[in-house]
């Protein structure tokens, strides 16, 4: 197994962190919200410079910082991108987050990219492909990622391992930690059938890192992951459910559609503080 180094010394904390966007960073600066910590999404701070980079380097001074990617593309069979990898080795050396996150999904083939973090068929061909491209990743930026379990409308027939054991291999392999989505495994339970229970059995403890939090809407029969609603009521039960299984972990509201006043995200936050905080209570 191979065992990344890890920038503790800007490390984030066991508390509620809610994604940085661009109307809350003057109110961010300005009044200094009792937050945890913010995550953005890398690929919106690769230039050089910028304004987005200015406040984001100013924000970094006083929180401690999560790095988000939707555009690895580490299920692709070709190679990763070298220009991307080099942006996002820059932005790392640049603002030292205390974790870098990326989705296992693919949405690239060659040079065409595609706007969609899209399935993996569950099999030994496509573990071999993350591994290695989750490795090199590692290898670059010297450090450990984690890997975001996806919502998914489809499942592949021809899978030969369930998806909560496939991430449990990435991890197992590569070293690299895991990004647990609870709306992404609340919504694949509705959408595909997928046991959450059984999924979150399959995962070690140990590496779990990270937990994500967000909102979905309901299209017919469908769940659709929209990031654009308050965390729903069997959410929050599937997360008391999560925090039994693996203890209180840092834990962000994610929302990226439809973006709300700063308030409204950081009731989200505290109500999972004081879920945290209940497991604490229970486990001791």
């Amino acid at each position: 197994m191979h065992t990344p180094t890890f920038a503790a010394s800007h490390a984030v904390p066991i508390l509620s962190g809610i994604g940085l966007r661009p109307p809350h960073y003057q109110r961010v600066l300005q009044e200094r919200p009792r937050i945890g910590w913010f995550e953005v999404h890398s690929e919106n701070y690769f230039g050089a410079g910028g304004q987005p980079l200015h406040y984001l380097e100013h924000i970094r001074d006083m929180y401690p910082l999560s790095l988000h990617g939707v555009g690895l593309s580490l299920g692709s069979a070709s190679p990763l991108d070298p220009v991307h990898l080099r942006h996002l080795c820059d932005l790392v050396r640049r603002v030292q987050p205390g974790l870098v996150s990326e989705h296992l999904s693919w949405g690239r083939i060659g040079p065409i990219h595609l706007n969609d973090l899209l399935p993996l068929p569950y099999t030994q061909e496509a573990l071999d492909v993350v591994c290695d491209h989750v490795e090199e990743v590692q290898d670059r930026l010297q450090r450990q990622i984690l890997v975001e379990n996806i919502s998914s409308y489809i499942q592949f027939r021809h899978s030969t391992l369930p998806e909560g054991e496939f991430i449990a291999e990435v991890a197992r392999r590569t070293g690299c930690g895991i990004l647990l989505d609870i709306n992404n495994l609340y919504v694949n339970e509705v959408n595909n059938g997928v046991d959450p229970v059984s999924w979150l059995d399959a995962i070690p403890s140990a590496a779990i890192r990270e937990i994500h939090l967000a909102g979905h809407d309901r299209v017919g029969n469908l769940l659709i992951d929209t990031h654009g609603t308050r965390v729903a009521a069997p959410v929050w039960k599937l997360y008391a459910k999560a925090l039994d299984r693996f203890g209180p972990i840092p834990t962000l509201i994610e929302w990226d559609t439809d973006i709300p006043l700063l308030d409204v995200l950081l009731e989200e936050s505290s109500l999972a503080d004081a879920l945290m905080r209940e497991h604490h209570a229970f486990a001791s």
